[in-house]
């Protein structure tokens, strides 16, 4: 079910979507194959095999029928968030010897290799950014943090991952109750040291009352029996389907290195 808060909408999550596409799949051959496509379009150089890897990305949030306004304002953000990069990117990249700037703003070169660099990062992550919200993020966190222990990562990194998916909305819960309680003491945030000290003392005691609730826990979890590691309960297999998927998302990757190697 989504997650709610007081005063906020619910938060949609890609899981909640029709039982159809990849969310048929074993949640196993759907992290490798999420990997292995970003390796593989991390190793692109050639703009042709960069925009065929964007289009089979595309392809896979089309198959996993993830919800078109959710799934542009995730895109958005990550690139909002290397804009900056990309924009720095042609003034900062020297031309090649010989050659002429593209254009010049206010007063700075700009080099056609800079900008064909900036091209290749931005198809690059889109590229990455799609196939995972398509292969992993119609996926529940729990069934990635049992996907990830029966592929082999370690006991501790799993049961990390799993108790911070538990926990991070209890702390942000916590956050919020305490910035509720300095504004009702008639806190305003402003440029001055008392601000300052002010949210010193809200990140001080969220650790203090985030260490009390962790020993809390453990201590629950140890009288339940909890000796270091968390038990997988799941059955997972492996059907002809995800055989077949892991097959044709190999040779899709290859098909992708071997076109750009070529050309």
């Amino acid at each position: 079910m989504p997650t709610t808060r007081p005063g906020q909408p619910a938060i949609r999550s890609f899981a909640d979507g029709p039982d159809t596409g990849p969310r048929r799949l074993d949640p196993r051959a759907r992290v490798l194959a999420a990997v292995a496509f970003a390796v593989a379009v991390v190793a692109l150089n050639g703009l042709p095999a960069l925009v065929a890897s964007v289009g089979v990305a595309f392809g896979l949030a089309v198959w996993a029928r993830l919800p078109l306004r959710e799934t542009a304002k995730r895109v958005a953000a990550m690139d909002g968030f290397i804009l900056l990069t990309l924009v720095m990117l042609p003034f900062t990249t020297p031309p090649a010897a010989g050659t002429e700037p593209l254009f010049t703003l206010w007063g700075l070169p700009a080099s056609r290799e800079g900008l064909e660099h900036a091209v290749r990062i931005a198809l690059k992550a889109n590229a990455v950014i799609l196939a995972l919200l398509a292969l992993v993020g119609t996926m529940r966190e729990t069934v990635l943090g049992h996907a990830l222990g029966r592929l082999g990562v370690p006991a501790k990194l799993v049961t990390l991952f799993l108790m911070t998916v538990r926990y991070i909305e209890v702390l942000h819960a916590e956050y919020g109750r305490l910035r509720w309680a300095m504004k009702a003491r008639g806190f305003r945030p402003r440029t001055d040291l008392h601000t300052l000290k002010s949210l010193g003392h809200l990140v001080g005691m969220l650790l203090v009352r985030s260490l009390e609730r962790s020993e809390r826990v453990l201590a629950a979890m140890k009288c339940r029996g909890y000796t270091g590691r968390l038990p997988l309960l799941d059955t997972l297999r492996a059907g002809p389907a995800d055989w077949a998927f892991g097959t044709a998302a190999a040779i899709a990757c290859v098909l992708l290195v071997a076109a750009d190697r070529l050309a």
